[in-house]
């Protein structure tokens, strides 16, 4: 069985009737309410969405069996997540993060590099993040030019390590 995926952190309480700001992790914010009730990575708890509400970057949500705001601020931080079968298909070239983490990283000769452990956007766009064996961790944009081929059934992401990275001191001029 697939790894289950977040979907949705929640945050703060928002208001005194037990909602809390929820923020999704899905292509349709709304969408997080079709998959039915959300877990906890370790499965021990439930939540099962009562109502929900677009806000400014966010969503209101609350759920069923929390009425109060120290209810609600007991959940703030969680993570929310479904089995991974539950999610729609993704077309050619797309993938979930939680498809590509712990897929071995290897250089275009077939050389390990390491294995992808996150997958990040700070706002300017995606960042592949490669643990090697030994050494600093390896911050990547995920473009089809560092990475151009992502082979899920065999286990690896080919990257195309740029010149600096490889060895070779940049020049400065």
């Amino acid at each position: 069985m697939a790894a289950p995926v977040c979907v949705a952190r929640i945050g703060a309480a928002h208001g005194v009737r037990g909602a809390v700001k929820l923020w999704t992790f899905t292509e349709d914010p709304l969408a997080v309410q079709r998959y039915g009730p959300l877990m906890t990575k370790d499965g021990a708890r439930q939540f099962e969405i009562a109502g929900v509400r677009a806000a400014k970057d966010h969503l209101v949500a609350t759920f069923k069996g929390v009425a109060t705001r120290n209810d609600a601020e007991k959940l703030n931080g969680i993570e929310l997540y479904v089995p991974r079968e539950k999610l729609p298909a993704t077309d050619d070239g797309e993938y979930y993060h939680a498809d590509l983490i712990g897929l071995a990283a290897v250089n275009a000769a077939n050389e390990p590099l390491g294995r992808v452990v996150a997958i990040h956007n700070f706002g300017a766009g995606d960042i592949i993040e490669i643990a090697p064996p030994k050494g600093a961790t390896l911050l990547l944009p995920f473009t089809n030019a560092v990475v151009p081929t992502i082979d899920i059934a065999g286990g690896r992401v080919v990257i195309e390590l740029p010149q600096e990275i490889e060895g070779e001191e940049p020049t400065l001029t």
